[in-house]
Parts: C-alpha cells; sequence; structure tokens
C-alpha cells in the first residue's frame, strides 16, 4: 500500500484495529478523523507502535453533512492518493428512548444512515477520480432482518446496507471498490453492559475478517462466517415468533 489510510471515527475499537492491521501489511500513512482530534494522543500512539510513519488528526463530525466533501477533499490534498477509507463511526443509541423521543431515534437514524450515506458519496466520487481505492462500510446483521428489540437502530443499518450494496455495483469498472462488512453482535465499547448475543465477535475479530477480505477483493464479509447461513434460514421464520427475538 502505497497510499493513506483514512479512519473516519479515529476512536473506533474496530476502526483502529482495521488499521493497525493495515499498518503491519504495510500502510506507512494513517489518518484519524474524529471529533476532539487532539486528543487522540493514545490512538496515534499505538499506530505509530505498529509502524505507521505519519499519523495525522483532522476534526470531523459526522453529523455535519456539509463539511463532509472539504473534510474530505483536504485530507487527499494533504495525504493522497487514498488506498483505504474506513467508516467507522455510528452510535447504537436507546431503543426505549427512541421509542418515545422522536429526537432521539431521528438523531440515531442521521448518524448511522443519512451521515454515512453523504460521507460515501462524497469519498466515492473521490476514488473514482483517483481510479484507485477501497471503501469499507460496517453494516450489521441487525439491518439483515430488522428486529423488534432494536428497530431504531436496525432500520438505519438496513438502509445503510442497501446503499452500501448498490454504491458497490455503481463503482465497479472504476477502479475503486466497496467492501461491505456485516458482522454479528461486537463485544465492545458501545455494546458496555449488554449480554453477549449467540456468535458474538471482538472488534479484533471483525478487523481480522474485514482486512482478510480487503486482501482478497471481497465485496461481503459477514462476521462471524458462520451468520450468513444462520441468516438465510432467519429471513424465513414467521414474523409472530420474529417480534419476540431479543436484540
Amino acid at each position: 500500500m502505497s497510499g493513506t489510510v483514512l479512519v473516519l471515527g479515529g476512536r473506533s475499537e474496530i476502526g483502529l484495529a482495521v488499521a493497525r492491521r493495515l499498518v503491519s501489511g504495510g500502510a506507512r500513512r494513517v489518518v484519524l478523523a474524529a471529533r476532539r482530534s487532539a486528543e487522540l494522543t493514545a490512538e496515534s500512539a499505538l499506530l505509530r507502535e505498529a509502524g505507521a510513519e505519519v499519523v495525522d488528526r483532522v476534526e470531523f463530525d459526522a453529523d455535519d453533512l456539509a463539511g463532509h466533501g472539504a473534510l474530505l477533499a483536504k485530507v487527499a490534498a494533504a495525504h493522497g492518493p487514498l488506498d483505504v477509507v474506513v467508516l467507522a463511526f455510528g452510535i447504537l443509541g436507546d431503543q426505549a428512548r427512541a421509542e418515545a423521543d422522536a429526537a432521539h431515534a431521528a438523531a440515531i437514524v442521521h448518524t448511522d444512515y443519512v451521515a454515512q450515506v453523504g460521507v460515501l458519496t462524497h469519498a466515492a466520487n473521490l476514488l473514482r477520480e483517483q481510479r484507485d481505492g477501497t471503501l469499507v462500510v460496517f453494516s450489521s446483521v441487525a439491518g439483515v432482518r430488522v428486529r423488534r428489540a432494536n428497530y431504531v437502530y436496525g432500520s438505519a443499518k438496513a438502509g445503510l446496507d442497501g446503499f452500501a450494496s448498490g454504491l458497490g455495483d455503481a463503482l465497479h469498472g472504476s477502479g475503486a471498490r466497496l467492501l461491505l462488512v456485516r458482522p454479528g453482535f461486537v463485544i465492545g465499547r458501545m455494546t458496555e453492559g449488554m449480554a453477549p448475543a449467540p456468535f458474538s465477535s471482538t472488534p479484533d475479530q471483525v478487523a481480522d475478517a474485514t482486512v482478510a477480505a480487503l486482501r482478497r477483493g471481497r465485496a461481503t464479509v459477514w462476521v462471524p462466517g458462520i451468520l450468513r447461513p444462520v441468516f438465510a434460514v432467519m429471513r424465513l421464520v414467521p414474523r409472530a415468533i420474529w417480534r419476540r427475538l431479543p436484540r
């Protein structure tokens, strides 16, 4: 890898784990984008220890749609070309609150779907101009078939999954490509205090699968892989049973 790795969501456990593995595989420049980017000292040190020669930090507010294009242009001008752009931001939100608070429900969908669509559109255009580079998008099995227990978050992931799938097809032949990652329950900061679901994984396991799929030129990867046949069956579960399933 001769270009730069851009992590949108520079505090993300999964995003950092992916970047660390890409650095170990030869990437030498990483840009971490997040709110309060000046505080990303520990994250920057982690990547330098892994072998990164340059780790830059830039201010990024995922919900500021108007700022996405300028941010990406700035990063590309300073550090381009971009080899891999990792979208690692998002919120889980509070399902119970979202059912009563429309503003909270809209905020979850804005960050987990609308903001991702905005960033992906700008980033895809940039990679088309480069005729190279890969977008990494984290969907979720929560969006494959939305459950009553987390339907606000799940609906945002369902929308993102569909958008990313279509964008990946639109990029075909351009030199740029998209990797769609569909993890199950991930044991980490975002899910702290929650009981792990069956077939759970860790950020490191998700990163391992993501980087392996990047190297193989895959378009989609499920983490763990057994979730793909499991959800082929889950689609057939009667709705009366499905609505009672937990998160």
